[in-house]
């Protein structure tokens, strides 16, 4: 999510994902399996499944889970079969909603989101209604205490990074999403550990949400992250430091 304080932000879903660590893993396996179906089973030529490897290395996946995943998405392992899925939709607000997922039932797992939706005063959009709002872009944040803004800057824009963002509390590295990987390596072989680092897609504007309006945004926020058929939750919102502490204390 946007916001006035990125970092409010990555603490806010971060303290979410952490309360939901057992649903991460089965995320994360349903997402080993399909980029090995769809790219192979060779993280080094398929960047989908590199990206799922890291991911289930930073959650602490066991390397025998990881391996299970990878080979029943390439067939060596029997499992079961599940088909990418995109949803549009609007939030509250107009708050633009683009929703990544995996199912084994495309009916069940849409009649569900639409649900949660009508939940929290938003509504399903038609396919195309909001994706051409998002592009995809390479984001590493790392918190001030890591490093220097001149050393980071130094290293990353020498790596092939576009832009740096300053905050208070950290630094905010944009990429292409080609260059990604490359900016991403070589801040970890400075010794420099990203806070968080994907590619991502980012809205052109962004919709400010405050209030009410900005708390029901939160929970359908939470809600959508919390299904299990759901991957990624792309959005446009932008919500102050302490309509995020609240929801926090919530």
């Amino acid at each position: 999510m946007s916001g006035h304080s990125k970092w409010h932000s990555i603490k806010h879903k971060k303290g979410a994902t952490d309360a939901k660590r057992g649903k991460l893993f089965t995320k994360i396996i349903r997402e080993l399996t399909i980029a090995a179906r769809l790219g192979g089973g060779d993280p080094d030529s398929n960047p989908r499944l590199r990206t799922a490897v890291d991911k289930a290395k930073g959650a602490n996946m066991p390397a025998d889970n990881i391996t299970r995943a990878i080979k029943k998405g390439t067939g060596e392992l029997e499992g079961t079969t599940y088909e990418d899925l995109v949803i549009e939709g609007y939030g509250p607000g107009g708050v633009a909603l683009l929703i990544e997922g995996s199912t084994d039932n495309r009916n069940r797992t849409i009649s569900e989101i639409r649900h949660l939706f009508s939940k929290y005063n938003g509504n399903l959009g038609n396919p195309g209604s909001v994706a051409y709002m998002f592009h995809p872009r390479g984001v590493i944040s790392i918190a001030a205490d890591k490093t220097t803004e001149d050393k980071l800057m130094e290293i990353v824009l020498e790596a092939g990074a576009e832009d740096i963002a300053t905050e208070e509390e950290g630094f905010t590295v944009y990429t292409a999403p080609a260059d990604f990987e490359a900016v991403r390596e070589a801040v970890v072989k400075e010794g420099i550990e990203p806070d968080d680092a994907e590619v991502k897609k980012i809205a052109d504007n962004n919709a400010a949400l405050e209030g009410s309006k900005a708390q029901a945004m939160l929970k359908l926020l939470d809600a959508l992250e919390d299904h299990e058929d759901v991957q990624n939750v792309w959005e446009n919102s932008e919500i102050s430091a302490q309509d995020l502490e609240a929801a926090s204390a919530g």
